[in-house]
Order: structure tokens, then sequence, then C-alpha cells
């Protein structure tokens, strides 16, 4: 996995096939993520385990989670060799510490509103995820959302990125990373290898976290300084 300095990480969520996710690797992509959770992008455990016997063994996959028992999602990770997982629920504290002491990565995900970022430190994942109010929607939020982020080094953004979006998202937050599904798809669970190109060149063209110009040189996709 990329280190703070070397660039945004990102991850293409919402792979449901191989062939999408041997694409997304090939354009250098840093992870993918496969929902386990109720969704049209959901996979079973066994196709998501023919996807992770497909890809090179340096590859990073993510498992998304919702409201699953920590145990269960500790199963499911090591049977299937994944990287690391994401959390998109209710999760406690406690439960998200039970996961990241026996999985290597965890991502915790919240929305935009949640008062739990600013805390997030105390959570217990190694990275925060933050979506819009209604998360896994794809919708965009109001950026300044989100500036309660205690450390933007462990920050991926979502909700509603696309390769038009992302240098503006990257620019504002200056993030760890950032995290994609439905910006690059022609239907749901189905990516377009267009669109998941043009993202991959818009953020690879841009300064990754090192960059660190202040937050207020850009107000985002909401500018409420305009009449």
């Amino acid at each position: 996995m990329r280190e703070p300095g070397d660039g945004t990480f990102l991850k293409i969520c919402g792979i449901t096939t191989e062939a999408d996710a041997l694409i997304a690797v090939g354009l250098g992509v840093d992870a993918i993520g496969m929902i386990f959770a109720p969704s049209p992008r959901q996979v079973s455990v066994s196709t998501a385990g023919d996807i992770v016997r497909r890809l090179p063994a340096e590859s990073l996959s993510i498992g998304v989670f919702r409201d699953e028992a920590p145990l269960r999602v500790v199963e499911i990770a090591n049977q299937l060799g994944l990287g690391g997982v994401q959390l998109h629920g209710h999760e406690t504290a406690e439960q998200v510490r039970y996961v990241a002491e026996r999985v290597p990565l965890v991502i915790k995900a919240l929305p935009a509103t949640s008062p739990l970022i600013a805390g997030f430190s105390e959570i217990g994942a190694d990275l925060l995820l933050v979506d819009g109010p209604n998360p896994g929607s794809g919708e965009l939020f109001d950026w300044r959302l989100a500036e309660g982020v205690e450390n933007a080094e462990t920050l991926i953004v979502s909700g509603g990125l696309t390769p038009e979006n992302v240098g503006m998202a990257i620019e504002h937050f200056h993030p760890f990373g950032v995290d994609v599904a439905s910006g690059v798809e022609m239907a749901p669970g189905v990516k377009d290898p267009l669109k998941m190109k043009a993202f991959v060149d818009a953020v690879r063209s841009l300064p990754g976290p090192q960059d660190n110009r202040s937050r207020d040189e850009d107000d985002g996709p909401f500018d409420w300084t305009r009449s």
C-alpha cells in the first residue's frame, strides 16, 4: 500500500467481475473493493474468491461490510486472503478494534455529518473513509462538512467522485486517498474502462498528500460565497 508522500491512494470499489478487477489493476489502482453487504454491487464470497485468485499477488483487495458480525468479517477476510476490510455500518469502536487485531488493514467509513469524525483516532481503524450523509449513494456532498478530520494522512474521500471532480477533491482535502464506485460505471456494478482510465489519469496527474496547500484556497464544489 502507498505510504504518505507516495501519491494519492486510489481505490475502485464495487468490483463485481474478474474482468473489471483486472482492468483496474492494469490501470494502476492501489486497491479494489468488493461489497459483501446488500447492494446492487454485492458479490458472493465464492465470486470474490475467484476474483482474488486471479489478481497479482501484490494487489490489495478490500472487502466492504455493513453491520456484519465482526467474527464473520474476519472469517471472510482470512478465507479469501483479503488485504483489508472496510466497515460501512454502525460498528462500535470495540467491534472495529476486534477486526483490526485480526486483519491487516481496516477502513472505517463515516458519513460527513458524523460527530465521530473529530475523534476518529479513538475508533481503532487504520484509515477513515468519509462519504456523503447517505453513504454508498454515490452522491456528492458539501466537502466542508468533512473538515473536522484530525489527520488528512488517514483520510479517504468518497461520495460522488468522477473523473471531472476528483482533482478538485484532492486539491481541497489533500487526502491520503480517494475512492470511487458509481463514478466509473456504465451501470451499477458494471465498470466503464474508459471512465476508470480517465479517473486514474486525473488522480495521477496531481500531487499527492505531500502537497500542503491551504484548504482555504478552494471551497470545492459548493462555493457559498457566490451569488
